[in-house]
């Protein structure tokens, strides 16, 4: 069986970005955006994770979308976080960059699956 390189690579993502939510400031503003970062961040793995156990290609396609939004919804949070310009660092730009390549691979599996 191959190996499934986007299953470590989402997983890790939701690691890594738990990671920086514990470097954000504790300003209220940022106590939203932690928790929904959270949320969305670890939902693109577990909702890929499931989608490899898919009853059906409908509903592998179905559980793949939903981690499409949620790569969506992180990218914006991760956006926010790098408007208010108060986090400059790496791993911020790190994960900018993975949750676009996310987001791509995901919406190509999306349209590659029939």
């Amino acid at each position: 069986m191959k190996p499934n390189n986007l299953l470590e690579r989402t997983f890790n993502f939701g690691v890594e970005t738990l990671k920086l939510n514990r470097n954000l400031p504790k300003d209220s503003e940022y106590t939203i955006i932690r928790y929904q970062l959270g949320k969305s961040a670890t939902s693109v793995g577990a909702n890929y994770e499931e989608s490899q156990a898919g009853s059906s290609k409908a509903d592998f396609k179905n559980k793949v979308r939903i981690a499409l939004k949620e790569a969506r919804e992180s990218n914006y949070w991760l956006r926010v976080i790098k408007a208010l310009g108060e986090i400059e660092n790496s791993k911020l730009d790190n994960l900018l960059q993975e949750s676009k390549e996310i987001k791509n691979i995901l919406a190509a599996i999306i349209n590659n699956t029939k």
